[in-house]
C-alpha cells in the first residue's frame, strides 16, 4: 500500500527594506519554485496533477492557481481555491493525503502568501507599488467564510481580539488564577514564543522579548483589549509565502527521489466546533482540538508522549491555552510548543500562516529523522481546528479509510438554543473585555453572559473611562448584572453602578 509523503518545501519571508516589492503571488511562485527544485527530480512536474492555494486576502487575481500553474509548467486536472481560515493550510494538507490515498491525485502543490506589510506602507505613501491590477477571483470553493453570526457581529466579535480577549477571561477564570496571576502566565507562555521566532531566519520579528515587556502597555506595546497588549496579538502586516509537495511514496520511489526528502503525514484530523459562539455551553474549551488531537494520534499509532515538539497556532494566548490542555499537556511540558515562533512574532499571513508550521516540521524532521511534531491550525473563533502529525513513519491507518462524520454530529449534538437578541433580566458574566482606542483610553466593555434560562447573550459595557479601569482590576466572570435592551443603539447593556 502506497503513502503519501511530503518531498518538497520551502517558505520565503520578503525583507523589510527591500524597495522592490513583490506582489502575493509573485511571492508564492518563488515560494513554489523552490519547492519544486527542494525535491530535486524534475520528473515531480509531470505527477502534479492538483493545486490547492489558500485564498490570497492582501490582493486579488482573476486564476491565481492557473496563473502559478502557467509558471511553473504546470498542468493540474484540480484546481482548487479555498476561502479564509487559519486551518486552511493543514485542512489542505490532509485532504491531499486522502486524494493521494485514494488515487484521486498523483502529486498536489499546496500553497499560500500574503504581502499586507508592502500594501500597509504603499497606503502610508512610504511606496509605491507596481502590481497587476486587481481581478476578482473567477471561482472559488464555497462563499468568502464569516466566522461569526450578525446578532454577534452587533458586538464587535467579529474583531479578532476582541473574540479571542473573551475566551482569554474565561480561560483564566476556568484556571482559578487571579488577574495577576494570569498575566504573568500570558507573559511566560508568550515570551517562549518570542525567543523561538528571535533564532528563526525566517521570523518576521527577530526579537525576543520578555514576558514582563510583552504584559506591560507602552507606547509602542498599547493595549489592545482587556487582557491583550499588542505583543500577544498577531501580526498579519507581513510578506510571507510557502509551499508544500506531496506525491505518494510509490512514486517518489518510480522518479527517485531520496529517502531523505520524505517526511510522512503520519495521521491528522479536522473538526468543528459550534458556529455560533453563544450556542457554545462553554467556551473556554473545544471539542473540535479534543477529537482531532485524539483521531490524529490514533493514526499515526502513537501516543502524545512520542511527539517531540508541537506547533500550536497562535494568533492569540487564549487559543494555544484552550489546544494545550485539550489535547492533555500539563502546564509545566517542556516541549516546545511552536517550531516558528507563532503569529506575533514569526508572522501571521492571514489564513497561510500554518503552511509554515508545516514547511518547518519537515525541515527539523529532515535534519532530525527521530522527531514526530505535531500542527494544529486553528480557523475562525476557536471554530475549527486541522491536526498533522508528521515523521519519518507511514501512518498507522491508511488515509482515506476513516469517517468522522459521527464524531462531528456529536459535537454539534452538545449546543445551547439560540440567543436572546433583546435580552431582560439577570445576566451571569460568563467572560468578557474592554477595549481600547489607540490612544491607550478605555471605550467600552463586552461580555458573553448566561441568562436565567440558561441562555447566552452579548451585551455592552457602557460606563466611562475611570469606571472601566476600575471594572479591569475586578473578576467579572461569575457576577451577575441586570442586563436591558437598548432600542436606542440596538443593542443590550449591563446596568453597571
Amino acid at each position: 500500500m502506497s503513502h503519501p509523503i511530503i518531498v518538497g518545501v520551502a517558505q520565503l519571508t520578503q525583507p523589510k527594506k527591500v524597495s522592490e516589492r513583490l506582489h502575493p503571488l509573485k511571492l508564492i511562485e518563488n515560494a513554489s519554485q523552490i519547492a519544486l527544485e527542494d525535491v530535486n527530480s524534475p520528473k515531480i512536474v509531470d505527477h502534479i496533477d492538483s493545486i490547492f492555494m489558500v485564498n490570497i486576502r492582501s490582493w486579488s487575481y482573476e486564476d491565481a492557481p492557473a496563473e502559478l500553474c502557467e509558471t511553473l509548467g504546470i498542468k493540474p486536472v484540480h484546481k482548487v481555491y479555498l476561502p479564509d481560515g487559519g486551518d486552511t493550510p493543514q485542512m489542505l494538507t490532509n485532504r491531499a493525503a486522502n486524494w493521494i490515498s485514494l488515487g484521486k491525485s498523483n502529486a498536489v502543490l499546496i500553497t499560500g502568501g500574503e504581502a499586507l506589510y508592502s500594501i500597509f506602507n504603499a497606503e502610508k505613501g512610504k511606496i509605491s507599488l507596481d502590481w497587476p491590477k486587481k481581478g476578482k477571483p473567477s471561482y472559488m470553493e464555497g462563499n468568502i467564510w464569516d466566522g461569526t453570526v450578525p446578532f454577534e457581529n452587533k458586538y464587535k466579535i467579529k474583531f479578532p481580539p476582541f473574540s479571542y480577549a473573551l475566551f482569554e477571561t474565561a480561560v483564566r477564570a476556568a484556571s482559578n488564577r487571579s488577574i495577576k496571576e494570569h498575566n504573568q502566565y500570558m507573559g511566560k507562555l508568550m515570551e517562549k514564543f518570542s525567543i523561538t521566532a528571535s533564532k528563526n531566519p525566517h521570523a518576521w520579528t527577530q526579537n525576543s522579548y520578555s514576558a514582563e515587556e510583552i504584559t506591560t502597555p507602552t507606547p509602542n506595546n498599547r493595549y489592545i483589549c482587556h487582557p491583550y497588549t499588542k505583543l500577544m496579538c498577531s501580526n498579519v502586516f507581513v510578506d510571507q509565502s510557502a509551499a508544500i509537495i506531496m506525491t505518494s511514496d510509490e512514486i517518489a520511489e518510480e522518479i527517485q527521489i531520496v529517502r531523505e526528502k520524505w517526511v510522512y503525514l503520519m495521521g491528522g484530523a479536522d473538526f468543528k466546533n459550534l458556529h455560533k459562539i453563544t450556542k457554545r455551553p462553554r467556551i473556554y474549551d473545544s471539542p473540535a482540538a479534543r477529537e482531532g488531537s485524539r483521531q490524529a494520534l490514533n493514526q499515526a499509532g502513537i501516543t502524545l508522549k512520542d511527539i517531540y515538539a508541537f506547533d500550536i497556532y497562535s494568533c492569540f494566548p487564549s487559543i494555544v491555552e484552550i489546544i494545550t490542555k485539550e489535547i492533555g499537556l500539563e502546564e509545566n511540558d517542556p516541549r516546545d510548543l511552536t517550531i516558528t515562533g507563532g503569529l506575533p512574532y514569526f508572522g501571521g499571513p492571514w489564513s497561510s500562516y500554518s503552511m509554515h508550521s508545516i514547511v518547518s516540521a519537515v525541515e527539523l524532521i529532515r535534519k532530525n529523522p527521530s522527531f514526530n511534531i505535531m500542527v494544529v491550525a486553528n480557523g475562525g473563533y476557536n471554530t475549527k481546528q486541522s491536526f498533522g502529525i508528521y515523521g519519518t513513519k507511514p501512518p498507522a491507518q491508511a488515509w482515506g479509510e476513516r469517517d468522522d462524520s459521527a464524531v462531528q454530529e456529536k459535537i454539534y449534538a452538545d449546543s445551547l438554543p439560540n440567543p436572546i437578541e433583546k435580552a431582560s433580566g439577570k445576566l451571569r458574566i460568563d467572560a468578557y473585555t474592554i477595549y481600547y482606542d489607540r490612544e491607550g483610553v478605555p471605550k467600552r466593555g463586552i461580555a458573553i453572559g448566561t441568562l436565567e434560562n440558561r441562555t447566552h447573550t452579548f451585551a455592552f459595557i457602557e460606563a466611562k473611562a475611570d469606571i472601566l479601569l476600575e471594572l479591569e482590576k475586578q473578576e467579572l466572570v461569575g457576577q451577575t448584572f441586570t442586563v436591558r435592551y437598548n432600542p436606542e443603539i440596538e443593542r443590550n447593556v449591563l446596568e453597571i453602578r
